[in-house]
């Protein structure tokens, strides 16, 4: 099933791609129409604007010359093309053929558009959809920018994740955590065509259709009204555990839809404006209500950040647009990178606010908050890179182990959260019952549905490591036996 969801996705976005070529061109088999090599250098001019060399015949040295071509290209682009080789492609090997099509997918389609969010979601939050959700997840961007060594801090995936909640951010029912289960419904669909084109949907309808409805009807409108290739069919999405790789490339349309809009800049400006007023009145209001707060209970703390929450979220939402603008930092004006750092500002104080009142939970819900932050935090990191198979069996491991022994504790915070007393010897309660709430969600759904899943998914990586390690091993023996001396080197190294 995965495998015949990425074939139909990713031919119908490279016909998508090889339209804008003159002349059109269009393919009806993958796995047959790319081993010539002709299709996939006629792809890589179009995404690249680069010509490349080629054969212009069909025989099988030409053939190899041109795949031979393309690959030594994304090469050149510093792309890690593990275990995929020309006889593969020439015969036209599924799992070979997908995965080099999906790194080129990754690479110039989502990479790209990551680049102009990445210095938008340089930030510790942008979460701020939920009133109670005191998840990591907002605030573990800075932990990891010192981690990551890249061209931009947060890796393309989180930063199309990250885009794809806040175009649902308006709408506080539609939660959208993955590129899996998340778009079933087809809700969160429709509601970034309707932020990205507002009053194509009616999403309070949406809530009473099905699934499959939900998905033709959010499949329609974005390729009647918006343009953008239907790669997806709602078969493809409403099933257990839909394939990732296909979402994302679907996904990634609608931010390309994005980046396509313009505005005038006069409106630009007087948006920025008025974005300014409002950050500078929230500001003091915050800084006026901590100061208010200071020698207050928790519960009182949390009620007063409950009420604040509220409000801004409210009030936030005509000043999202331009506030979390799609431009580069390259492309925003002066008045925008002053109106962007003061967003983060506002954030990150909001963050710490969250931050310093779980601290403030009275025992043992304090540690129950702190095991929470810390599984939610390993089941948000990025699984280890599998081109590096050694290494990713030994993180893995750790990562496994880790798991395992944290996943331990969870019968008896489960005990615990389910027969904590809420009230002091007052008999008046000691914490907001809706944080209450929000802890045992977070246990039950993030945690208890999916534990078993995470488990698998670490499981399946590392055998995908060992799977990996082994053919590198095996295609380096593949040879005539030397000196006793070098067969005991390969012996030693095995």
């Amino acid at each position: 099933q995965r495998e015949f969801t990425q074939k139909k996705t990713f031919t119908t976005w490279i016909n998508s791609i090889l339209a804008k070529r003159t002349p059109p061109s269009v393919i009806s088999d993958l796995y047959t129409d790319i081993q010539q090599g002709h299709m996939l250098l006629d792809l890589l001019e179009e995404l690249s604007g680069q010509h490349l060399p080629r054969e212009k015949g069909f025989n099988t040295f030409q053939c190899r010359s041109n795949i031979e071509n393309a690959l030594t290209f994304l090469r050149s682009r510093s792309l890690k093309l593990i275990n995929i080789h020309v006889a593969d492609i020439i015969e036209g090997k599924p799992s070979i053929v997908l995965g080099l099509i999906w790194t080129i997918i990754f690479h110039f389609h989502i990479e790209e558009l990551a680049r102009t969010l990445a210095c938008t979601y340089n930030q510790p939050s942008l979460d701020c959809s939920s009133v109670v959700d005191s998840s990591p997840k907002a605030s573990r961007s800075a932990k990891k920018s010192a981690k990551i060594k890249e061209r931009w801090k947060m890796s393309a995936t989180k930063a199309l994740l990250l885009w794809a909640k806040e175009q649902c951010s308006l709408h506080g029912f539609i939660n959208v955590t993955d590129f899996k289960s998340s778009w079933r419904s087809g809700l969160a669909f429709l509601a970034i065509i309707q932020a990205l084109q507002p009053g194509l949907v009616d999403l309070e309808k949406a809530k009473c259709r099905s699934n499959k409805e939900n998905l033709k009807e959010a499949f329609r409108i974005a390729e009647l009204e918006l343009n953008i290739p239907r790669l997806l069919e709602p078969e493809d999405v409403d099933i257990m555990n839909p394939d990732e790789k296909s979402i994302m490339t679907y996904v990634a349309q609608f931010l390309q839809y994005s980046r396509n809009l313009h505005e005038p800049e006069e409106d630009m400006q007087e948006k920025v404006r008025e974005a300014m007023s409002w950050l500078a009145a929230q500001e003091k209001k915050l800084a006026k209500l901590l100061i208010d707060t200071e020698n207050e209970t928790y519960y009182q703390k949390y009620k007063e950040m409950m009420s604040f929450m509220e409000s801004f979220n409210q009030e936030k939402k005509p000043f999202l647009p331009v506030l979390l603008s799609k431009r580069s930092e390259a492309e925003l004006s002066e008045s925008q990178q002053q109106m962007q750092e003061e967003w983060d500002k506002l954030i990150s104080q909001l963050d710490e606010w969250k931050v310093k009142l779980n601290q403030m939970l009275p025992s043992p819900l304090d540690g129950i908050e702190a095991w929470l932050q810390e599984v939610e935090h390993l089941q948000a990191e990025d699984l280890p890179d599998l081109q590096d198979s050694f290494k990713a069996m030994l993180a893995f491991r750790e990562i496994i182990v880790i798991f395992k022994g944290l996943m331990d504790c969870f019968d008896s915070h489960l005990d615990t959260l389910q027969s904590f007393k809420n009230e002091d010897e007052k008999n008046m309660p000691l914490v907001f019952p809706e944080k209450l709430e929000e802890m045992k969600r977070r246990l039950f759904i993030n945690i208890c549905f999916t534990n078993s899943n995470t488990f698998l998914e670490y499981h399946y990586g590392l055998c995908s490591a060992i799977a990996n390690e082994v053919m590198l091993k095996l295609n380096i023996w593949d040879m005539k036996y030397g000196t006793k001396e070098s067969v005991e080197s390969l012996l030693e190294n095995w």
